[in-house]
């Protein structure tokens, strides 16, 4: 049984690695909690899938920027400083969040602006993040550390949505950001604590050939690139996130409670594939395995398109029992499947960056990993409302037609792209991690 279990080594030999593991998974689970609640309430406000998938396109824009010239920065100057100066940004924006819903303002706007600004800060502190884990654990340790951090954010992802559909539910928003406030400390105590990392050179303020460099480098690694590429495929043709609350209300019934099994489905199955993931460690075919965790995203997609056209509450609202539970199933299976995409995907790019350039490539990922899936929100909402106008349909009296189409769809988009780009660089599934070639 232990050969199944995830290696813990990483917590072990280095005490800053496990405070930052911990500190992460108090500010990932209120951070989580609070981004569901912002999506809840603009979409109380509005009632449109739409206005939800406008967050995820307010957060792109400030994610690309700052994710790329955030990751130039994090290799010029002391990482420690970066990280702890973009984590108090963090904390001040969700500060901000909480004061307006205490207010009362229920402005949609400042909701977009806010969201807006948390994901400029976030792309500046995530690159960061991923370029300090290799100097606290070591290359050896790195798929161990990839492995324990799917954990701590599938186990954010499926306690936060629970959490976050009960707390709005019984107290309302402004205890809900409230939480996020208090458990993000942890998360700054965390940062504070580590030790100096300066830059291995010594330099000034980069400018923007220092991101150019990056992709410089990118271009020149195939099979990295196919990483991000194939990632998009499946975050941008296969988003799901935006089209829950009205999946929830029309389709499937049960409200805030239904939205928040949904998201925490996909969490628990990543979960279940991160803290398993020993039997990861044995396989050499690592791009062969990345495009069929992709495609077995895809499908469940697929299914759960299905789902949600075959579906419709029960009296008054109640939750369709069974129609909830099978879309729970399909979305565990595909939280299963992005783990095992994410673990060797991020593994093959930092064992193939070297360090004066991995904050760079960091912010590549981040981008691909954040902003693909917002950019996919955007797209979902905006497909959903409009197949729902072609089909003269609407959401409110005849289930969920169009975010139930947009999944069918996208699924098997998502499908049909993955095997596209195999065919296009079929060397990718040649990978070997016995013997790496970028």
């Amino acid at each position: 049984m232990p050969r199944l279990l995830a290696d813990i080594t990483p917590l072990k030999v280095s005490p800053a690695y496990r405070r930052i593991f911990f500190g992460n998974a108090l500010s990932i689970i209120g951070t989580a909690v609070t981004l569901m609640a912002v999506s809840l309430e603009v979409f109380e406000l509005t009632q449109s899938s739409a206005a939800v998938g406008m967050i995820g396109l307010c957060a792109l824009i400030p994610l690309i920027v700052a994710g790329l010239y955030g990751g130039a920065i994090a290799d010029s100057f002391d990482r420690r400083k970066v990280a702890l100066c973009s984590s108090l940004v963090l904390w001040f924006t969700t500060v901000l969040i909480c004061a307006q819903a205490w207010a009362g303002l229920q402005q949609v706007w400042l909701l977009y602006l806010l969201t807006a600004i948390h994901s400029a800060a976030g792309g500046i502190n995530a690159p960061t993040r991923g370029a300090i884990i290799p100097a606290l654990v070591g290359d050896k340790l790195l798929p161990s550390a990839n492995a324990l951090n799917m954990i701590l954010g599938s186990v954010g992802m499926m306690v936060a949505p629970v959490i976050g559909g009960f707390l709005v539910a019984t107290v309302g928003f402004k205890w809900t950001y409230t939480l996020d406030v208090v458990t993000f400390l942890g998360s700054l105590y965390s940062v504070w604590r580590l030790p100096p990392m300066p830059p291995s050179e010594k330099r000034g303020v980069p400018g923007f050939k220092a991101v150019f460099d990056g992709f410089a480098f990118l271009a020149t690694r195939p099979n990295v690139r196919m990483t991000f590429l194939i990632d998009l495929c499946a975050m941008i043709l296969a988003a799901s996130r935006a089209l829950l609350p009205a999946i929830a209300a029309f389709s499937l019934g049960g409200g805030t409670a239904t939205v928040g099994f949904l998201l925490g489905a996909g969490a628990a199955g990543s979960f279940l594939g991160a803290i398993f993931s020993g039997p990861l460690g044995g396989v050499v075919r690592q791009g062969r395995a990345v495009y069929w965790a992709v495609s077995a995203w895809g499908l469940t997609t697929l299914a759960v398109g299905a789902v949600v056209l075959m579906c419709r509450p029960g009296p008054d609202g109640a939750a369709n029992v069974w129609g909830v539970i099978l879309a729970v199933l399909f979305l565990l299976v595909g939280g299963l499947a992005d783990t095992v995409s994410s673990v060797f995907r991020n593994t093959i790019l930092q064992s193939a960056t070297p360090d004066h350039l991995r904050g760079r490539l960091q912010g590549v990922f981040v981008v691909v990993v954040t902003g693909g899936p917002r950019l996919g929100d955007a797209i979902a909402g905006g497909l959903a409302t409009a197949w729902a106008v072609a089909l003269g349909s609407s959401s409110a009296t005849n289930g969920a037609p169009g975010e139930g189409l947009t999944l069918l769809l996208g699924g098997l988009a998502c499908v049909l792209g993955a095997a596209l780009l195999m065919r296009w660089q079929p060397g990718f599934l040649q990978y070997d991690s016995r013997d790496p070639q970028p």
